[in-house]
């Protein structure tokens, strides 16, 4: 009883979070997720008592464990480069395998990080923009990245470049997350990597 509990408590949270990584969050009625699980919207409050408990479920059970991956990543014996390699794989895995919550976040943050109990979206905002932002420098310290590099403006050419993707990505498409991690990071990472190779005059 109790693991029939469960798997239908998680089958509404995966419905409300396709639709509103769809229609939007704030375009999304308690009512289309009843509509679309097949239940009246009083038998959904008997599992949730608000749309944003469940936004709020799929946001940060998704951040808390995406966040554990980059912290690992950040203090393992990698070199620079190879933990912002590391780190732009994490993220196109969780743009793969969690594709509503990343398209939630990406479209939804600025408001929901305004309501109640959604401060820590904010948090984990800037939390993010200091991983990546290290990451860069102490590549640039490190002499793996080129040391003209604007931290801040490549940080956000990075971040930008990377989640957009969940607006075109889709997981049954032809490309893996792998894939398309391994063909951007072909692409950035060896425009602003240093050369291997001497220049021949």
């Amino acid at each position: 009883m109790a693991g029939t509990e469960v798997s239908r408590r998680d089958e509404l949270l995966q419905i409300a979070g396709e639709l509103f990584a769809r229609k939007g969050f704030r375009n999304t009625t308690v009512r289309d997720i009843a509509d679309a699980a097949g239940i009246l919207s009083g038998s959904l409050y008997h599992h949730f008592d608000s749309k944003e408990t469940m936004v709020h479920e799929l946001l940060d059970s998704f951040q808390t464990g995406l966040f554990a991956d980059y912290d690992a990543i950040q203090a393992s014996d990698l070199g620079p480069r190879a933990k912002l390699e590391a780190v732009i794989r994490r993220s196109f895995e969780a743009i793969d395998h969690n594709h509503s919550e990343v398209a939630i976040f990406q479209n939804d943050a600025a408001h929901l990080g305004q309501l109640d109990g959604f401060s820590y979206l904010v948090e984990r905002n800037e939390r993010f923009r200091e991983l990546w932002t290290r990451l860069l420098r102490e590549g640039v310290e490190a002499g793996e990245l080129r040391a003209d590099l604007d931290v801040e403006l490549v940080y956000r050419f990075l971040r930008d470049t990377v989640w957009v993707a969940v607006r075109w990505y889709r997981p049954d498409g032809p490309l893996s997350g792998d894939e398309v991690a391994e063909q951007y990071l072909a692409i950035l990472l060896d425009g602003i990597g240093v050369s291997t190779q001497s220049k021949e005059s």
